[in-house]
C-alpha cells in the first residue's frame, strides 16, 4: 500500500509561513534543493490545497525560462509531469498535470492507496496536511527544520488534541544548518 507523507520546510518554532505570509526565511541552499528534488522523485501523486497549488503554478512555465539555472530546470523536470490533485472550493479549473479532487480527502487517499501506482502520496499545504493528520492518514512526517524562529504564522504540525507517537527513520544536517528529520507514525 502507498504511504502518505507530509514533507515541508519548517522554522525551529514550528511554522511553515511567517506571521505576515512571509517565506523569505528559507535562504537558497543548492544542496538542500537537490535533496528535495531527489525526494520528490519518490512521489507518485501530490495532493495540494489551493494556496500551495497557486504558489507552485510558477513551475508550470519556469522550465522554459532561459535564465533558470540547472537546479531549477531539474526541479521543473521532476515537478511538472508529477500527477497532482487539488483540493479547492474556489478554483474552477486547474492546469498542467493537475486535476481537481472529486471527493473528500479521506476518499481520495483511500482511492489512491488502492491504485497500483508507484511512489508515495504526498500531502502539501498546512491546512490540507492538518486535515490528513486529524483523520490519521499521514504515515510519515518529513521536516526540513530551518535555524530561525518566526514567532508565529501557519504551523507545520496540526493543532489537535491527540497524541501521535513517531519513530525516527532518518536525520541529515545540511551545510546551511538545516536539519532533515524523517519520522514514521507508530500505529
Amino acid at each position: 500500500m502507498r504511504s502518505v507523507i507530509y514533507s515541508m520546510g519548517v522554522s525551529l518554532d514550528g511554522y511553515i509561513v511567517g506571521p505576515d505570509g512571509d517565506l523569505n526565511w528559507t535562504p537558497p541552499d543548492d544542496e538542500l534543493f537537490r535533496f528535495v528534488t531527489d525526494e520528490t522523485r519518490e512521489i507518485g501523486v501530490y495532493l495540494l490545497g489551493r494556496r500551495l497549488y497557486e504558489t507552485m503554478l510558477y513551475w508550470e512555465t519556469a522550465g522554459q525560462d532561459p535564465s533558470l539555472d540547472d537546479l531549477g530546470r531539474a526541479w521543473a523536470a521532476v515537478w511538472n509531469p508529477l500527477p497532482k490533485v487539488v483540493f479547492s472550493t474556489t478554483l474552477s479549473t486547474v492546469r498542467g498535470q493537475a486535476r481537481q479532487a472529486t471527493g473528500g480527502l479521506a476518499e481520495e487517499i483511500e482511492r489512491l492507496r488502492a491504485e497500483s501506482g508507484e511512489g508515495h502520496i504526498a500531502v502539501g499545504g498546512a491546512t490540507l496536511a492538518a486535515e490528513a493528520a486529524a483523520l490519521g492518514l499521514i504515515d510519515e512526517y518529513r521536516a526540513r527544520v530551518f535555524p530561525v524562529l518566526l514567532g508565529g504564522g501557519i504551523p507545520f504540525f496540526p493543532r489537535h488534541e491527540r497524541r501521535v507517537d513517531l519513530e525516527l527513520l532518518e536525520t541529515r544536517t545540511f551545510g546551511s544548518g538545516v536539519v532533515y528529520l524523517r519520522h514514521r507514525v507508530v500505529r
